[in-house]
């Protein structure tokens, strides 16, 4: 499962109503692809549709899907949101990755 903070939930819904998606019915599509300095990058996008496959969640009133081969990469990841000094932007907190890179989107396991 992927859990979502209540500050990253505010600014999911704020993003999907800017980009013409309805957070009620559309999904947070979470992936993992190759790449990043660490070997591994995190995939973030608004999606309308399920896959076939695709591992479905719902945390804190954000709907989430993964697909099957990202899944086993991101259990148990909280998704937060930093407005911070350090630069604004989606942060995942995963306790599977053994080292991430200094901007955190890029890790290893």
């Amino acid at each position: 499962m992927i859990k979502v903070s209540e500050q990253a939930k505010k600014k999911v819904v704020e993003l999907m109503g800017d980009d013409g998606y309805n957070p009620d019915t559309d999904y947070i599509r979470v992936g993992v692809k190759s790449g990043g300095c660490s070997g591994l990058s995190y995939d973030l996008k608004f999606d309308k549709e399920q896959i076939e496959g695709d591992k479905v969640f719902e945390d804190n009133g954000v709907k989430i899907i993964v697909d099957k081969k990202s899944f086993l990469y991101l259990i148990g990841t909280t998704l937060e949101y930093s407005g911070g000094l350090n630069g604004t932007g989606f942060v995942f907190n995963n306790p599977n990755a053994n080292r991430t890179c200094g901007c955190g989107e890029s890790f290893s396991l």
